[in-house]
């Protein structure tokens, strides 16, 4: 009895001593701190009526229909979400849905793990054997880098939730956590199916400089394994055209062999797309935030990237090539790796940790997108009111055609369509028809909007059901038994 008694002393000891040193870290107030202010700014801007379809209904419809249990076919799309980006973790995303679904989960999860990345970048910094104040300083860096709020704010994309896997795979690596990686590695790649190239150049770097031969491999195999079976497989069975990204890359073939193998044969063709200004540019951007702290002899890390550089590099599509859309994701663990290498060594011009993180925060002041919530962000308010009174009157489950930033509000139904310039939609097949004439939304026209609105107003199946500053809610008249 005195034994158990003991036992469970010792055991209740151990416990208290584990949330002391949680709720003790020094961390634990940047990563609070962090989502807060992330969760809050992507919420204020849908709010604000400035998410977009892309991708945030993509995303919010098909794990609500996960989570009732329906087949998950992205209605914006016409396919199963799985034929994007065989991003298989939505599947786990959906679990908070099945309490509640409400896409603020997104906006949660989305800020929790940009921010909770630098859990494993101060273990990492501090494996490295430098400071706690340097270690904290890279955290900080980290958070200011621009594309973090930027990527925030742009909607919600699974491969977020790579960043912290990343550097937890590299963490679980050096530490010889063989077990944590090899499920890291799994996670990540159900992240995305382009971020098997990442698992790939993760692999070769471990494995033929930082000398982690069974992590290296492993991240290798399942790389590839992944990048076949993902391109080759599951995406073509959900969407048989194939993986949709292919067509900016259509100098260098129509398939990802032929893609692959003209990159090796067309050195010319190779050297044409990468030594552009356009991407002279992206490169400064890139490495402003942290160029001053960089030795350029510690850039190894960064040959973990170069799948990732030759995607943005080469792809003929502005937004691979700036710090606002989620591409250039994947390189931002690594740039952060190269950080730490270099104060390691004593390397780079700047290596106070209070100057790493005033000049960051001079590049997050020029670079991050936080002005937009006193310019572009307020320029809908005229209509705010009317929208949200609109919205508030859609009933669940109704078939609906609605403007690109409306749609995010209204996700949670089977079928959802865009009034957008490209598509020709007939608004009598739906539903319920959701029209803001004065902001008609992204690829969209006011003479558009309107059109519809005429077009239903002399419509004997449709009933006006909302009118205000020009925003329109039209329903279908029910059958009458």
């Amino acid at each position: 009895m005195e034994d158990s008694e003991s036992k469970k002393d010792e055991r209740n000891e151990k416990e208290r001593s584990l949330l002391s040193r949680v709720f003790t870290h020094p961390l634990i107030v940047p990563i609070a701190l962090a989502s807060s202010i992330l969760f809050a700014c992507s919420s204020v801007r849908h709010a604000l009526f400035h998410s977009t379809a892309y991708d945030l209904s993509h995303f919010d419809q098909a794990i609500y229909l996960i989570g009732q249990g329906k087949p998950a076919i992205v209605s914006l799309i016409d396919y199963h979400f799985l034929g994007s980006h065989a991003d298989w973790i939505l599947y786990l995303l959906a679990l908070p849905y099945k309490l509640y679904p409400d896409v603020h989960w997104l906006f949660a999860i989305q800020a929790i793990a940009l921010s909770f990345a630098t859990l494993p970048l101060w273990y990492l910094a501090k494996d490295a054997g430098l400071s706690e104040k340097q270690s904290r300083a890279i955290s900080w860096v980290y958070l200011l880098y621009p594309l973090i709020f930027n990527v925030n704010l742009f909607d919600f994309h699974p491969s977020v939730l790579a960043i912290p896997l990343i550097l937890g795979a590299v963490l679980a690596a050096r530490r010889s956590k063989i077990g944590w990686f090899a499920i890291a590695i799994l996670l990540i790649l159900g992240c995305r199916a382009a971020l098997s190239l990442t698992a790939i150049g993760l692999g070769v770097w471990l494995l033929f400089w930082e000398k982690r031969r069974w992590c290296g491999a492993i991240a290798l195999c399942l790389g590839l394994f992944w990048l076949i079976i993902s391109t080759q497989v599951i995406i073509p069975h959900f969407r048989p055209e194939g993986v949709e990204a292919l067509g900016r890359y259509a100098a260098f073939g129509n398939s990802i062999p032929e893609i692959i193998l003209n990159l090796f044969l067309k050195p010319h063709l190779v050297l044409k797309h990468l030594f552009t200004l356009a991407n002279l540019e992206y490169l400064l951007l890139l490495f402003s935030p942290l160029i001053f702290s960089l030795s350029w002899l510690h850039l190894q890390p960064l040959i973990a990237t170069i799948p990732d550089f030759a995607l943005n590099l080469l792809a003929d599509y502005p937004p691979h090539k700036d710090l606002l859309h989620q591409y250039s994701l994947p390189i931002v663990p690594f740039l952060m790796l190269c950080l730490i290498a270099s104060l390691s060594a004593q390397k780079g011009g700047l290596k106070q940790p209070k100057v790493m993180v005033v000049w960051s925060a001079i590049a997050f002041i020029f670079l991050a997108k936080f002005g937009y919530f006193g310019t572009r962000y307020l320029q809908t308010l005229g209509t705010w009111q009317a929208t949200r009174e609109a919205v508030s009157l859609v009933r669940d489950e109704k078939s609906l055609l609605t403007s690109a930033q409306i749609a995010p509000h209204l996700s949670h139904r089977p079928l959802l369509k865009l009034i957008v310039e490209n598509e020709e939609r007939d608004p009598t097949q739906f539903d319920t028809v959701l029209v803001n004439v004065t902001h008609p939304g992204w690829n969209s026209n006011s003479g558009l909007a309107a059109s519809i609105v005429e077009q239903l107003k002399v419509s004997p199946e449709f009933t006006l059901n909302y009118e205000r500053d020009r925003v329109y809610l039209f329903e279908k008249k029910q059958d009458e038994e």
